[in-house]
């Protein structure tokens, strides 16, 4: 076991009932403050533990990392150091964070420097995103998708069922929760009898998405097994990959997505550590045996991550609109690692792997507008009586998740974007 995940373990800071931050969880971020620049830093409840100052006064001592590694605006360098060494230090924070000692607790002096309260923090991006990856792994979203737009009785094209189908995104475009982001513009074709037209989008989606981070891969011409994949995995996020559907139907021929995707990603701030959420692997979906060798593994690789998405309109309030987990990816995050890298592709540190829209059996956990609202036949009701069939200007997107079982509960905040008028 992880010593870290031990979910007897309690921590004398005072953490709030259903906290996504217990003390199993210390999952590794970026923030600032008025006083400080940016700087690694873990949460624990309602407070931010500053590393930097942790290791200055000496609380780090025997592992492998040194101040810079902690004074750094993306926690690239930190990852860089590997998966012992970063499980050693969660390790080591847990301990230091735990009721049954008294390192760090007794001296009143240290604690005051080193948590800080959440208030009094400005969370930065994570990670410097070298290249972006998403996948799109659900059945039930490839289904929906395919029955709308194909014919439905062979919703999924050929490959899918022998393929982790995925496509390179743009990095560039890679935000951080609470960053606003205009409506996109781009050629879009209302009237399918008539010329394409230059307009903001009028079908703007979200996207329901976990992100795994990567550590560095192997070098250039060698691959990484499923079995081995989650020793290259850091961590995890909540991701919405905004979605312009409408520029996406007329550009995504003969080569994919383009404008209707690279215009904004949003991640939450906070990258859950793989190792925490070790006590959550589950069963994944039944695969219909079509994969070919590369992609087998052996136990569960699959994870029971419980996703919601809500829509707030301007000066409204939040309305709960999808429920859905990414146990139900067909493709889990080890298939989608190895199948990108069987053609010697290398991974680096820092890449970014978004799962592709996450939809369960039920309409209610459908991971898009596009299926949430059947391609605008079917709009939803929010509670203030507006409907939508799309994202309108001025809503904002909310998306959490969580795991919980043992009476332990591994959170990862939020991701919140809102969408302004087109420039």
């Amino acid at each position: 076991m992880i010593s870290a995940n031990n979910p007897s373990l309690k921590s004398w800071i005072s953490i709030p009932e259903n906290s996504d931050f217990p003390i199993q969880n210390l999952p590794f971020g970026i923030f600032k403050t008025a006083s400080v620049g940016e700087r690694v830093g873990v949460r624990i409840g309602d407070f931010v533990l500053d590393l930097k100052t942790l290791f200055v006064l000496g609380y780090l001592e025997n592992l492998p990392f040194e101040s810079y590694d902690f004074d750094t605006k993306y926690l690239n360098i930190l990852m860089g150091k590997g998966k012992k060494a970063t499980r050693d230090l969660r390790n080591r924070i847990s301990k230091l964070l735990e009721t049954n000692h008294d390192d760090l607790s007794k001296n009143e002096h240290h604690v005051s420097q080193v948590l800080i309260p959440i208030e009094q923090i400005t969370m930065c991006m994570p990670v410097q995103i070298g290249d972006y990856t998403d996948f799109y792994s659900s059945r039930e979203h490839a289904t929906n998708v395919g029955t709308m737009f194909r014919d439905p009785a062979n919703a999924l094209l050929p490959n899918w069922l022998w393929i982790p189908v995925g496509y390179h995104g743009r990095a560039s475009s890679v935000i951080i929760s609470g960053q606003d982001i205009h409506r996109p513009k781009g050629q879009i074709k209302p009237n399918p009898d008539e010329n394409p037209i230059f307009a903001p989008c009028r079908n703007l989606d979200f996207e329901l998405e976990t992100a795994f981070i990567t550590f560095e891969g192997k070098p250039l011409g060698d691959s990484i097994s499923p079995d081995e994949a989650e020793d290259f995995i850091f961590g995890v996020c909540l991701f919405n990959d905004w979605s312009a559907r409408d520029i996406q139907t007329w550009e995504y021929i003969p080569l994919g997505p383009f404008l209707s995707k690279n215009f904004a990603s949003s991640i939450s701030p906070w990258i859950v550590t793989l190792d925490a959420l070790q006590p959550y692997k589950c069963e994944g979906p039944v695969q219909a045996h079509h994969e070919l060798s590369y992609l087998e593994f052996e136990g569960n690789k699959s994870y029971d991550i419980k996703l919601q998405a809500f829509i707030q309109p301007e000066n409204g309030e939040e309305n709960l609109i999808s429920t859905s987990n990414l146990k139900f990816m067909y493709w889990n995050m080890a298939q989608q690692l190895a199948h990108h890298t069987v053609n010697g592709c290398n991974v680096r540190c820092g890449d970014l792997m978004g799962s592709g829209t996450i939809s369960g059996p039920t309409a209610d956990s459908y991971g898009s507008m596009l299926e949430l609202a059947w391609k605008g036949t079917k709009p939803l009701t929010l509670s203030d009586g507006t409907e939508r069939k799309f994202i309108q200007d001025h809503d904002s997107v909310i998306m959490r998740g969580y795991c919980e079982n043992e009476g332990v509960r591994i959170g990862f905040g939020e991701v919140r974007g809102k969408i302004l008028p087109a420039k």
